[in-house]
């Protein structure tokens, strides 16, 4: 592989197989919050439901000593091949959520978790859509993290999540305040539907999730940090 002017190697494009969550809108506003954090050589940074690999990569470029865990067999093995080939040192675990890193602590975590309100929200999501359809408001899955995330950050440490205005981000704002970390929305961006919502259209207005007039979807990163 050549090298860039830089004497670096330059990134490989990421793999994301059939039944893998492919880095989208998303997975971008959330790398670009990952760019602006400082981060230490060394730091110890968790991916968690990390999909195809990309955002681990990401922290892995800049030295981290990442570790990346997803609930999909298929994403596990995606992630790991696309660590091979960029040649980086991501450990990929599989298991739910927190729980193959319970015990650890680290210094940034990254989350991009399913968030999309989904219809027939007594039925647990299946194969692929685990990636992204979260029970009736969206929160099946933030929840959790805002619940479970403070115990994970070291002193200092700081959690950058993405997710959609669709499912409350006040809601994750406060809960995670309320759990003793400094947490605040810090960027936005809106972005057309996807095929997903496009199809849910209107359920979300009869929700009242979304106004008559509304074409678009806001995504927000949150940052909260763990007071030293």
């Amino acid at each position: 592989m050549s090298l860039d002017q830089r004497g670096t190697r330059p990134p490989v494009k990421n793999l994301a197989p059939p039944g893998v969550y492919a880095p989208q809108e998303d997975t971008a506003l959330l790398s670009a919050a990952l760019a602006d954090e400082p981060l230490a050589p060394g730091a110890a940074v968790l991916d968690v439901g990390t999909g195809s690999g990309a955002l681990a990569l990401a922290a892995a470029r800049r030295g981290a000593r990442v570790t990346a865990v997803d609930v999909s067999r298929r994403a596990v093995c995606a992630a790991r091949l696309n660590a091979l080939r960029a040649g980086l040192p991501v450990r990929v675990l599989r298991g739910n959520l927190f729980e193959p890193v319970r015990g650890r602590s680290f210094d940034l975590v990254l989350a991009n978790p399913p968030y999309v309100p989904a219809p027939g929200a007594h039925r647990p999501p299946r194969g692929a859509a685990r990636a992204w359809d979260a029970g009736g408001d969206g929160r099946l899955v933030l929840d959790r993290i805002c619940h479970e995330a403070p115990g994970m950050l070291r002193p200092g440490g700081v959690l950058l999540l993405v997710q959609s205005a669709l499912s409350d981000p006040g809601r994750t704002v406060d809960c995670l305040r309320s759990a003793g970390l400094k947490a605040a929305v810090t960027q936005r961006q809106r972005i057309a539907f996807g095929p997903v919502l496009r199809t849910r259209v209107e359920w979300l207005r009869e929700r009242g999730l979304l106004s008559p007039d509304e074409s678009e979807e806001e995504l927000v990163v949150i940052r909260a940090e763990q007071p030293v």
